[in-house]
């Protein structure tokens, strides 16, 4: 099993900055991907970014270029720093680990864009 929990989120004007963090606890040593995904209101959940174990990194073409995935020495904590925010920006974003076991999930962290 593996516990997730998110903290970072808040309200920003656009054109701000916001860097989510998770932390992760239990079966760390298995973790393949961790990464975030979001979802706003009336929309399904997508996925943000991701990265490996071995430092590959993935993001959505909404994202490129404005939000860095990063994973700490550990492998246990992985963070997403997120720039020049836009109004659609603004989602519940979910952190998730995934292992040879299963895919897990965080209770999800709000980010407001709102000037």
């Amino acid at each position: 099993q593996v516990q997730l929990v998110e903290s970072g989120g808040g309200l920003v004007q656009p054109g701000g900055s916001l860097r989510l963090s998770c932390a992760a606890s239990g079966s760390i040593f298995s973790i393949n991907v961790m990464g975030w995904h979001r979802q706003a209101p009336g929309k399904q959940r997508e996925l943000v970014a991701a990265t490996t174990r071995g430092g590959s990194t993935a993001y959505a073409d909404s994202v490129k270029g404005r939000c860095t995935i990063s994973r700490d020495n550990a492998g246990n904590t992985v963070y997403l720093q997120m720039n020049s925010l836009k109004l659609e920006d603004t989602a519940v974003y979910y952190c998730y680990a995934a292992n040879e076991y299963g895919t897990y999930w965080g209770q999800g962290t709000q980010v407001t864009v709102s000037s």
